[in-house]
């Protein structure tokens, strides 16, 4: 079962390597870079890959190397995000590992908070917090540590399978670097998802901890981000969450004691997910009808069985019945309100704990 504990202070200064793989993101660099080395009760090791940009990232990073705890790598050839990251991971050398954006930025003692929880837990793995969205300012974030979270590493891969998302942005992730070392890099064919399959990995061998209270990191929301260009698309997303449990729920079935269970659940979370799409995507009207199937054949392949829900009886009849002039107007806005309702309910849970709440009708992955 998790545990709730009181923080403890810091003891000694470990050392942290953050990498952080840069993209044409230049003009966010400074940010990234001086957001990492003003972290204090830490030494720092900044490791900067630029890879092969076309903006002026190479000149900035250049700029910026002045200070000697930063170690930069320049690409001839675009490697791609996945190369990137496990290059850093290769050359960090510190006892904890942080992979950070070069868009995205850690908050003020971000650090040493993380780096309390894993100095003194030594079963927890990795340690996560809250990433407090922006745009262009960094705004200001609370310090103060409310608890810690530990979960047994099977525990919280459960809570994920019975919702089927992820719940890390991912800069807000302190990883003890023995742990990385024993699961290995980012998988390469796994693009779109390598970090939810990276955490799950990392649950599957060790506890998992949480910092609640304070923001840990800073995620920037922009429209050129990979996130909204390179991966976007619901339809690319729920594929991607569903190879990423796949692949840690048969590959590290052996160390799971109901792995079975877990996938499972995770396959009909999943499917339920885009079954709720596909209602949003009819709700829009007959020129989302090729989507609407997407979606459903999506559902079909993560959970067979999803064709036994009244969720699934409900979308067919609406797919094959026209609906009233009324029902055109009024269900789209129903909908909406409930949708909106319910995630207001889902992101403060989320804020608070750390991960999302519990997929409705999910027991061992079969349809209530």
């Amino acid at each position: 079962m998790s545990r709730r504990l009181r923080p403890k202070a810091q003891q000694r200064r470990p050392s942290v390597s953050v990498v952080v793989p840069c993209y044409n993101y230049g003009h966010y660099l400074p940010t990234a870079v001086m957001s990492v080395l003003d972290q204090p009760g830490v030494d720092v090791e900044l490791i900067v890959i630029d890879d092969a940009s076309s903006d002026d990232s190479a000149e900035v990073m250049r700029s910026l190397a002045v200070d000697d705890r930063i170690h930069t790598i320049r690409h001839s050839v675009n490697r791609g995000h996945i190369a990137t990251y496990n290059e850093g991971l290769r050359v960090a050398s510190g006892e904890y590992i942080v992979l950070l954006s070069a868009d995205d930025a850690l908050t003020p003692g971000a650090l040493s908070r993380a780096t309390a929880l894993l100095e003194c837990q030594p079963s927890v793995g990795f340690v996560y917090g809250f990433p407090v969205q922006f745009a262009d300012e960094l705004p200001p974030v609370k310090v103060d540590v409310r608890d810690w979270t530990i979960w047994p590493g099977e525990e919280w891969i459960d809570r994920l399978c019975r919702t089927g998302r992820n719940c890390i942005f991912s800069p807000e992730v302190v990883m003890r670097a023995s742990v990385q070392r024993e699961i290995g890099s980012y998988d390469p064919e796994l693009p779109h998802s390598g970090d939810l399959e990276m955490w799950l990995r990392a649950a599957v061998v060790s506890d998992v901890g949480r910092i609640n209270g304070p923001g840990q990191a800073y995620y920037r929301v922009h429209d050129s981000s990979m996130h909204r260009t390179t991966y976007s698309g619901l339809v690319t997303e729920l594929e991607a969450r569903l190879a990423a449990f796949e692949k840690v729920l048969t590959t590290g079935a052996k160390h799971l004691s109901k792995a079975a269970d877990l996938r499972a659940r995770a396959r009909y979370a999943v499917a339920l997910d885009a079954l709720d799409n596909a209602a949003r995507a009819l709700d829009r009207g007959e020129a989302e009808i090729d989507l609407v199937r997407d979606y459903m054949a999506i559902a079909c392949r993560a959970c067979p069985l999803i064709i036994e829900t009244r969720k699934w009886r409900a979308l067919d009849q609406r797919l094959t019945t026209r609906p009233s002039p009324l029902m055109r107007k009024v269900a789209p806005v129903a909908r909406s309100v409930i949708d909106e309702a319910k995630g207001r309910v889902l992101w403060r849970r989320w804020r608070r704990t750390g991960v999302w709440g519990y997929a409705r009708g999910v027991s061992a992955g079969r349809p209530l």
